[in-house]
């Protein structure tokens, strides 16, 4: 059934068909990620959507997430959530800035805020893609049943980065990962330097 709806193509063509360049990850990447990663890094399809996720013991990771176009506006994207809220863990997600070159950006922002997703203010993240070498600014957005923090978000997502978007990159692209405070920082953190 999955072929049907998405004309054949693995959740892997799915994603790289909607996501940017500077959002993916090769196929090489998910492949070792999803191998020596098995218990932990996961890809979830069904006939309408694909999740490809990262579980720790406190919290989930939703490193991809895509609902076809064909069942959008339907309620899918919100049941999947409540799927992973049942869990009972905080749920952390990047989600590309509102631009006006991507008219989705805003519904994207407005389909979390709407599942009771908050952005994190005082998280800055940036990095440079491993194949595109752009610039890739992302805000941080975190669902948790307890109030999660910004300094908790932070060093959850510190591990995320170190653990699934710099994992081997060395060998997988070639390049040295940025370092995670090259990457993510708090916002008062600079105002305390300066």
């Amino acid at each position: 059934m999955v072929g049907k709806l998405f004309g054949g193509k693995d959740w892997y063509e799915r994603l790289k068909e909607y996501f940017p360049e500077r959002e993916m990850k090769s196929k090489q990447h998910f492949e070792i990620l999803l191998k020596e990663k098995t218990e932990i890094y996961q890809v979830l399809e069904a006939d309408d959507y694909v999740v490809v996720y990262f579980e720790q013991l406190d919290y989930i990771f939703i490193d991809y997430i895509l609902v076809s176009g064909n069942a959008r506006g339907k309620g899918i994207g919100g049941k999947v959530l409540e799927m992973f809220k049942e869990r009972g863990k905080a749920i952390i997600l990047e989600v590309e800035p509102i631009t006006m070159e991507d008219p989705d950006s805003g519904k994207r922002i407005r389909f979390y805020e709407r599942n009771g997703f908050k952005r994190m203010e005082e998280i800055c993240y940036e990095r440079i893609h491993n194949v595109s070498k752009e610039l890739s600014k992302m805000d941080i957005y975190c669902w948790s049943e307890a109030e999660a923090n910004e300094e908790w978000v932070l060093e959850k997502m510190k591990e995320i980065y170190s653990n699934v978007h710099a994992y081997k990159t060395q060998e997988l692209y070639g390049v040295d990962p940025q370092s995670v405070i090259e990457v993510l920082w708090l916002k008062k953190n600079l105002l305390e330097v300066n």
